[in-house]
């Protein structure tokens, strides 16, 4: 008996449009189960391990757990025209790519949709991830140093600090010009308010040529920066005093700010450097200046709602004044450089002298002088010095002379000043730079030591000369000493800096132009 051949019917539009609308339904269902599936599994919580396989049990249960959501969302797709393609991590967050296919097995065009495979943030955590976008650097803390968030706390509160004073300073200034009691026309303050920030961009122009002292001193060259905003806020508060004199004050004050801003602005760059820890500076700067200015904000904001109250304006500016050094000075504190400048050179080599141990880089970082200015003439060793300074009698040098016959320098210590003196000669590379400071503070380390570990400095103005003199033999003797330990101890120096993941360069050590020149 012969089958008789399928009758083929055409489907009508309304059967079209129904067996689209139930996929439709179908899809939408799967899409709201696969929600349910994935919020049960982010809410459950994971095993807790028991004894010392713990961690390793909650591993293995957490990838077991992901492993069977996976096969419960694909199991999802088996009766739907929806199949999973592929899925994604992106920091932690999942999501499921699914795509539609026809009647014929095939996938349609542009049918690729997204699932996430986790619950909504909370509106808390949400907020916390867009200020996080702003405040620090992605990848934080894995992209930063540790010592990236002390710095950036006292940031925060020095610019907080300079902002509140911003507003009495200006109200100051305003007051002092006349604009509020209406002492002089429009034009004479528009006149005398152009001169003003002239004066300014005079002095940040001159200050420029000091450029390269921000490479090697930038912590002092901050700190000191930071004071000299502060005296030219102060010398604008005098102006309420003085309000005839406005012109020259607020000349002088806005020369002195400028010269601090050139000092940030030229210190900003590698105190960044030290805390990326990849090729992120240009992250790391962006998000340190938008806390500086967030801050600054805040600061304003509440300084104009206490304004508003006439507190007295010097006690409010003493007040906000320390809050501001102190800010400044924990903040240049935080900063850990990997370079070796002669502050933290000479702690370098103090230490090894004393302990046999470099120290590592906070330890040596958080050692370091801040106060000693680049400008200072009262440090005791002197580096790349003239021959004029450190002889004034020819047979000390005659009786020095001998032993750096085969070296690049001659140390010396010239008992009239109190200092010890490194003289470079015309052969002088890197190393000999280098070497010729670290014999320099053996020396004075030396000659410490012989009078008692007593500073050089106290001694001028506690004892009498005769004490102080040294003769001639008790001079060779000292240099003789260091010479051994040099010899002995410099290449270890230089071994254990590396080791501490110091960098040492003669540059930073800001050596004198002075070369001496032999005859013959």
């Amino acid at each position: 008996m012969t089958t008789p051949p399928p009758i083929k019917l055409k489907q009508s539009a309304n059967s079209t449009a129904a067996a689209a609308s139930s996929a439709a339904q179908d899809a939408r269902l799967l899409v709201r189960e696969t929600m349910r599936i994935s919020a049960n599994l982010a809410t459950s919580s994971p095993p807790i391990g028991v004894g010392g396989g713990g961690a390793a049990a909650t591993l293995l249960q957490s990838e077991s757990d992901e492993t069977t959501a996976f096969r419960l969302v694909e199991d999802q797709f088996v009766d739907s025209s929806l199949r999973l393609i592929c899925s994604e991590d992106i920091d932690g967050r999942r999501w499921n790519y699914v795509a539609e296919r026809d009647r014929s097995g095939k996938f349609k065009r542009n049918s690729i949709r997204a699932i996430s495979l986790q619950s909504p943030q909370a509106p808390a955590e949400e907020l916390m991830s867009f200020i996080r976008s702003y405040v620090v650097p992605d990848g934080f803390p894995d992209s930063v140093t540790p010592s990236y968030v002390p710095y950036m706390t006292w940031r925060a509160l020095k610019h907080f600090f300079g902002g509140a004073m911003g507003v009495f300073t200006t109200q100051t200034l305003l007051n002092s010009v006349g604009v509020s009691r209406n002492r002089a026309t429009p034009g004479a303050v528009a006149i005398n308010w152009i001169l003003k920030d002239g004066a300014g961009r005079v002095g940040k122009m001159i200050f420029a040529r000091q450029g390269k002292k921000f490479d090697y001193d930038l912590k002092q060259l901050r700190f000191a920066g930071d004071l000299l905003m502060e005296l030219g806020a102060g010398v604008e508060l005098a102006t309420a005093a003085v309000p005839h004199l406005f012109l020259p004050l607020a000349c002088a004050a806005n020369v002195a700010k400028n010269v601090a801003a050139v000092t940030s602005t030229s210190t900003r760059t590698p105190i960044y450097k030290a805390f990326a820890k990849g090729e992120n500076i240009g992250d790391v700067t962006a998000k340190g200046e938008c806390v500086g200015n967030i801050a600054d904000l805040l600061g304003t904001g509440l300084s104009i709602m206490i304004s508003k109250r006439n507190p007295s304006l010097i006690t409010t500016f003493a007040l906000l004044s320390c809050g501001y050094v102190f800010s400044s000075y924990q903040e240049v504190k935080s900063v850990v450089l990997h370079t070796l400048n002669r502050a933290r050179f000479s702690v370098a080599v103090e230490s090894f002298l004393k302990t046999g141990h470099v120290p590592s880089l906070r330890e040596g970082n958080s050692q370091e002088n801040i106060f000693s200015f680049p400008w200072l003439r009262d440090k005791p060793v002197v580096l790349g010095s003239r021959f004029k300074d450190a002889f004034q009698d020819p047979g000390a040098y005659l009786a020095v002379e001998p032993f750096f016959e085969k070296e690049r320098y001659v140390v010396t210590y010239n008992p009239s000043k109190g200092k010890v003196y490194a003289l470079l000669k015309d052969q002088a590379k890197s190393d000999d730079i280098l070497k010729a400071a670290f014999h320099a503070y053996v020396l004075l380390h030396c000659i410490n030591s012989s009078n008692g570990h007593r500073s050089l400095a106290l001694k001028q103005h506690e004892y009498d000369n005769s004490n102080l003199m040294l003769t001639t033999a008790d001079l060779e003797a000292h240099i003789g000493e260091s010479c051994k330990v040099v010899s002995t101890a410099y290449g270890v120096f230089k071994n254990k800096t590396v080791e501490q993941g110091w960098r040492i360069s003669d540059s930073l050590l800001n050596p004198g132009r002075a070369r001496l020149i032999l005859p013959g």
